[in-house]
This record gives C-alpha cells, structure tokens and sequence, in this order.
C-alpha cells in the first residue's frame, strides 16, 4: 500500500477540504489536490508506462529526475577532463579565447602526464620569434585550377543552414569575413544569411545536389553554374560523407520545408526531400574524377575537392588510380573523421560507424605518396579540432589545413546542451524557432568567432616558435611525442607508419595493410577486384 500512500494522501486531502467549501481559503487546497488526485487515477489506469502504474504521482519523479540529470552532470559532477563529449577544460578554453580573455592556467597541468595516450610536442633548445599567424596560410589549387585560393589553416567546418539558425550562420559569416578564413556552407546550399556579411565560402554539395539541383533530384549544371560564379564562393566540395553519420541519407519531411529552405535549396514545398546515400552524378571512381572536372570547368577554374570519412579503404585507392587513369586531380580532400558529430545521427553510427581522423588522414596521406600524387593535391581534415594541439598533431600527420564545426558552435555560445535535434537550442545556435534564436546576438557572437580563430592561431604560432618552427606547414611527425607506457614514450615517426613516395606504384611495396587494399583497389568500380 505504502506506493499508493501519495495518491490516497490527495484523495483524502480533497475530500477534506471539499467539506470546507464554500469557504474562500479552501478553494486552492481542494483544486490543487484533486488535480493530483486526477493525476494519480489517470497514472494507474495509463497503459504505457509501469512505473506509473504502479507508483502514481510518484513514479513520475524518475522522468524529472533523468531530465535534469544531463544538467546536473554537466554543472556539478563532471570532471574537468571528461570528454562527453567535449570536456570542461576544452569548452572553457574555447569560451575565454572567444571572449578575448586570458586562457592562461596557472598553477601547472591538470592532466596526467603519465597516462598511457598522453601527448606532447618536443620543443627545441632554439626557439625562433614567434611568427603572425596571419601568415599560417595554405595556397589550394592544382594545374588545371584558374582561380586558386589562399585558405587559412583554420576554417569553419561544414554546418548548413536548417541545422543551424539563421542568426548563427550570420555570426560564423561575419566571423570569417573579419579573420580571413572560409566557412563550409554545409549541404544545405547557400543561404541568403551566407551572404549578408560576404566571408569566404565553401559551397559543399552532397548527394542531394541542394542548390543545384532538378525538380527529380539530379545534378542541374545550369543552377549549378550560375551560383558557383559567385565571387564569395571561393571553393566547391563535393560531400562523399560525413563523418557524424557515414553511408546515410536523410528526409526533410514536408512539414519542415518551409519558403526559406524551399528557396534556399531549390526544393518544391509540399512534398518530403529525399538525400540519398550516394551521388547520382557519379557511380565509379572514374566518373567521380570526371565530375570533379566538370565542376571545375563549370565554377569558372575554381579549386574543387571532395570530403569523406574513410570506410573500406580500397575504394579511396580506387579513387587515387582513377586519378593516375585519368590524370585529373581533386584540388583538395578534406578527411572527416568518425568522431565528428555537428550532424545528428543513430546511436550505432556514431559509436561504430566511420574511420577516425587521424587513422583517416594517415591513410590518405599515405595512399597520395605512395602513389606520387602527394604534392599535387592538399588535404584538409576535421574532427574533434578545438586547440591549437589539435591543429598541430592533425598538421604533422598531415594535413594542410584543419576544419572545425563544434570549436566555432562554443564560440557562438553553444553550451553542449545536446539538444540540437530538439530544435529546443538553448541559446539560440541549433534551432530554426525564431524566438529561440534571437538570444544569439549576431555582432557579438561575430566579434567571438573572429577572436577565437585569432587566438588560437597565436597560440599555434607561439608552440611551434618554440619547436624552433617558422610555420605549421613544418611541423612533421617526429616532433609530437605519445607516451605509450609508464616507462615509454615514443616519436610519431615512430608508431605510425609512412610511405615512401612512389611505393605504392612498384611491386615491391611489402605494407600489408596498404599494399593488400592497394591490389584490391579498381579505378573503374568502388567494388573489390576479386
């Protein structure tokens, strides 16, 4: 009887005060008790949920209790250095390098040093002055490019407009514009708020071909000609896949297209929008590298890459020999690892799905120097990028320049609610609900945006000059270091292995991995040569 102790106190209450009516001061008591008393009869009669049956009024405390938990967790009981999946200690570092605060530490580290993972760059016993970091700049465009482009090594990562608010892509915009770096449009198309403040753009197309795109759904070359002539567009990406949900499509349900979006992706209104999986332009590595030719052709000469999260690794070397086939080259490639998480996804396909950065950017690295196209073409990579470090351990495995989504959302204000698929953000940045997003201030978030590149490159300028390093582009793998046991530390150079240039291309490459993949690869078709 004791569960059912909080639904009979009610009933008793109200009949008590029932008895008192009409007496003023016993309205409230008799209405708010027999409105628990509802409450508690509606609880056991529900077929939906036991606890309720079984614990009515109570039992609806554990809904309470679990909503407020994220909250609790997050304020009070998370440590500084738990990833969940950024931690304290990085959002912080984020939001005072916004707000142009000092992020210095005193006091000395709180990380372990002694934990196996630990990392470290070595530094030199001569450090060289600290160099501007507006000069941390990678040139992008190969041979056949006309209208090459200066890239800083830190951009705003692909977020389109419908994941974000339109008071958010103003902020990132208005950012970039102010720091000289580029903002990925995401796969939503280019939306008027990209355009409002003219920073650098990114114009990513995905399988949906969302700005440029034919009332079926296919690649419209017209459409597509007509917005790449854009002077703010500076590169075309073409999205392969992500990293938050590899090998998924998606549905815009018809109810969420509204005249904005419609107009924005060049969609009709009234009927669900349909992203497949794959490309419908290409079906082979050999037409993907046609198709990167026809985008360039069609841009008017500008750089045009691909991004992708690395899976079955012959099918990427079966890009690179479409490549030697054809001796048409991406201008770039940006590797986008499994960890990265700007795009809501299924539990599996986060957890378990997609190759992680690092291990994705060796491995493209790698396959272009093995096959001698190393030097003709630049790699970007994303995942996870907040600091400096992170800047400076992607670039030694690497890369050329870095791309970070969640780094620029904390600089805006996100507060890693983890409710961004509730279209209930907080704070403005993940919603389309217009009330919601007033509370982003799009001046000020700007102003943050702009800090925290610029502080985060100087804090990169100030750790390389003292590895006695000029510029990022210098960095190499046997200037970080990884502690593997407590007694052991080791060199990059020294776990990972690297490709001689031209291996790949003669038969005495013995890399099992590499080597395996590398015969198994075909240029005309992503299937396996069997």
């Amino acid at each position: 009887m004791n569960r059912y102790s909080p639904l009979l106190a009610a009933a008793s209450v109200t009949i008590a005060f029932s008895l008192l009516l009409p007496s003023v001061w016993a309205i409230p008591p008799a209405i708010l008790a027999g409105v628990l008393t509802l409450v508690g009869l509606a609880d056991l009669a529900q077929p939906d949920h036991s606890v309720r049956r079984n614990y009515p009024l109570v039992g609806r405390l554990r809904w309470l209790f679990e909503s407020l938990r994220p909250a609790i967790r997050q304020y009070l009981l998370e440590g500084e250095q738990e990833m969940t999946p950024f931690s304290r200690s990085q959002r912080s570092l984020v939001y005072a390098r916004a707000k142009n605060e000092i992020s210095d530490r005193p006091f000395g580290t709180l990380v372990d040093v002694y934990r196996n993972g630990y990392e470290f760059i070595a530094h030199s016993t001569r450090p060289v002055p600290v160099a501007d970091p507006a000069t941390f700049r990678v040139p992008i465009g190969g041979a056949d490019c006309t209208q090459p482009y200066s890239a800083s090594i830190f951009n705003i990562s692909a977020m389109s407009f419908g994941a974000l608010s339109a008071n958010a892509i103003r902020a990132l915009n208005k950012g970039a514009k102010l720091g000289g770096f580029a903002h990925d449009t995401g796969e939503g198309s280019i939306s008027p708020y990209h355009r409002e403040h003219g920073g650098d753009l990114i114009w990513e197309i995905g399988s949906g071909y969302f700005g440029c795109r034919t009332d079926e759904g296919r690649f419209d070359p017209v459409r597509f000609a007509e917005q790449a002539a854009d002077p703010q567009v500076r590169m075309i990406e073409i999205k392969i896949s992500q990293g938050a949900k590899p090998g998924m499509g998606g549905i815009l349900p018809a109810a969420k297209i509204t005249a904005e979006i419609s107009a924005t992706r060049g969609i009709p209104r009234g009927r669900d929008c349909i992203s497949p999986a794959r490309h419908s332009a290409f079906s082979t590595p050999l037409e993907l590298m046609q198709f990167v030719a026809d985008l360039r052709r069609l841009s008017g000469g500008k750089p045009v890459g691909f991004k992708l999260c690395i899976g079955q690794p012959w099918e990427f070397m079966g890009m690179v020999k479409a490549m030697l086939e054809t001796d048409i080259l991406p201008d770039y490639i940006v590797v986008d690892g499994g960890e990265g998480g700007t795009g809501a996804a299924p539990v599996e396909f986060t957890d378990h799905l997609g190759m992680p950065m690092r291990e994705s950017l060796l491995f493209v690295h790698n396959s272009l120097v093995g096959a001698g196209l190393r030097h003709r073409i630049k790699i970007g990579a994303a995942g996870k990028i907040i600091s400096a470090f992170d800047i400076a351990t992607a670039m030694a495995l690497g890369a050329d320049w870095t791309n970070a989504g969640r780094g620029f959302m904390f600089a805006i204000g996100c507060i890693q609610s983890l409710a961004c698929h509730t279209n209930r953000c907080p704070v403005g940045v993940a919603t389309q609900d217009p009330a919601r997003q007033r509370a982003l201030v799009v001046g000020d978030k700007a102003d943050r945006v702009y800090h925290y590149h610029r502080n985060t490159l100087l804090g990169l300028s100030e750790m390389i000059a003292a590895a006695g390093l000029e510029h990022p582009g210098q960095l190499s793998p046997h200037h970080l270091v990884r502690r593997v046991s407590l007694t052991e530390i080791r060199l990059f150079s020294q776990l990972h292995i690297f490709l001689e240039e031209g291996e790949l291309l003669t038969d005495g490459s013995e890399r099992d991995f590499y080597s395996a993949a590398w015969r198994l690869a075909r240029a005309d078709s992503f299937e396996l040569l069997v």
